[in-house]
């Protein structure tokens, strides 16, 4: 029998507090939406499995880190083994912007990537329902200055986990681009599973 093809990929959200980590993940994962605010302690993380491009079949392991400083050391252990990182600002808070370069280093000097300058990064604005657009103090084009500065194409998404805008999208963008540098790790599990002579099959996690 044929081998299925499938492919384990660790996506880290970087970004401050309160910009909208944990509702983008649960949005994309879980498609639901709180309007309540829970801060995250140290890190947490959900799976998903999709296929990409109708061929390549992801468990997508999405990690949401703690945005406020005196987490910031807890989650450094959580970013070694990244596919790709997604850098998240609210459109209305314009220092959540300004600390994406700061996220962005600390993540390149704590992951330490076999190939830093071509590691996939993806930037997303979110919040972009609040006040019907009103508040927002972070332009479209700023931020496409930041992506383009930051080279290797880095794409960029206007996102409202409330609304579910572009969430979908910009998650399997960030899967599309980890798979790019995930070519020769790819995890290759048989149809079949082979039970010992004894009747079990027994499994655990480390």
């Amino acid at each position: 029998m044929s081998a299925r093809k499938r492919t384990l990929l660790k996506l880290i959200i970087l970004g401050d507090s309160g910009v909208g980590k944990t509702s983008l993940m649960n949005q994309y994962v879980n498609r639901k939406f709180s309007k309540q605010y829970k801060a995250t302690i140290g890190a947490d993380f959900l799976t998903k499995e999709v296929k990409i491009d109708d061929e390549n079949l992801v468990t997508m392991q999405i990690w949401d880190t703690a945005g406020q400083e005196r987490f910031q050391s807890l989650g450094v252990a959580f970013y070694r083994g990244a596919d790709c990182c997604v850098l998240v600002y609210d459109v209305n808070n314009e220092r959540s912007f300004q600390n994406l370069e700061n996220w962005r280093e600390e993540f390149l000097a704590q992951a330490s990537p076999a190939d830093a300058e071509n590691f996939p990064f993806i930037v997303l604005g979110n919040k972009t329902d609040q006040d019907g657009g009103q508040s927002r103090v972070v332009s479209e084009k700023k931020a496409l200055s930041f992506c383009a500065a930051s080279g290797n194409q880095c794409p960029h998404f206007e996102t409202s986990a409330k609304e579910d805008s572009n969430v979908q999208d910009a998650f399997e963008c960030a899967a599309r681009n980890a798979l790019k540098n995930e070519v020769e790790e790819e995890v290759y599990l048989p149809d079949t599973i082979v039970v010992n002579k004894s009747g079990s099959n027994k499994s655990g996690c480390c």
